[in-house]
């Protein structure tokens, strides 16, 4: 089997060839620019080093949100643009699973942490069991966006050893150092960021159960609304309020 995996739902921009249980090729890059200029080139430079036929590919995965509204968007169309052209399935991975299984055969619990704005991270807890001689991601929290005092609750009530991952780490380091009251660390660079080789081996797990969906069916999971989105809302629930008590909002 041969996947082709897309990761552009964070700063990192990253493009995966798995064959086989083989990571073939892995194009990584978290710099300065925008997702609409790196991921295609990316794809069109992995397929010339490694000699890639697109039309061989059998199943496209991507990581399918929470994250960037308009990186989930590039690398959205990206996917479901390659998926209808080769007639090929996609495999739509959760962001912060892929997150986690960076992390695969760590026995201690796992938070990916992205950072949401607004004081809200993307976030989920999840653990590595052993399962018929390998290692399966078990997913004790869903992902989901929550403040981090929320998070930092749940973690303290479970009690157990925890590692910290993702570009939220940064962000908030300060707040979990002091208020974390079970034991915790954070992973180290070459981990600690979204990679297209995981969503590529959850893609694989995807395909094997046929947990897949057509291209045409595709669309991201956003969890929470845009700020256009909510800006919106906000207007017009001001324009209801004004026009109930006579009042121009």
């Amino acid at each position: 089997m041969k996947v082709l995996a897309l990761e552009s739902s964070g700063l990192v921009a990253g493009v995966a060839i798995m064959e086989d249980d083989v990571l073939v090729a892995e194009y990584t890059t978290d710099y300065k620019k925008t997702h609409s200029q790196t991921l295609l080139p990316m794809l069109a430079e992995i397929s010339r080093m490694v000699e890639l036929d697109l039309k061989t590919v059998d199943v496209i995965g991507v990581a399918a949100g929470p994250g960037s509204f308009t990186g989930l968007r590039i690398g959205s169309a990206t996917a479901k643009g390659l998926g209808l052209a080769l007639q090929r399935p996609i495999a739509a991975i959760p962001t912060l699973d892929a997150l986690a299984y960076n992390l695969y055969g760590c026995r201690r619990l796992i938070c990916p942490l992205m950072d949401a704005r607004r004081g809200q991270v993307y976030t989920g807890l999840y653990r590595f069991a052993p399962e018929n001689g390998s290692d399966r991601l078990r997913t004790l929290m869903p992902q989901c966006a929550l403040s981090v005092d929320a998070l930092i609750e749940k973690i303290n009530g479970l009690g157990e050893e925890v590692i910290f991952l993702g570009d939220g780490v940064p962000v908030y380091r300060k707040q979990l150092d002091d208020k974390i009251q079970t034991p915790c660390g954070y992973a180290p660079a070459g981990h600690n960021r979204q990679r297209a080789a995981s969503v590529a081996a959850l893609a694989v797990s995807c395909a094997v159960r046929g947990e897949l969906v057509s291209a045409a069916d595709f669309a991201p999971e956003y969890l929470r609304l845009s700020q256009a989105e909510r800006v919106r809302q906000e207007a017009q629930k001001a324009q209801k309020e004004g026009a109930q008590t006579g009042e121009t909002p």
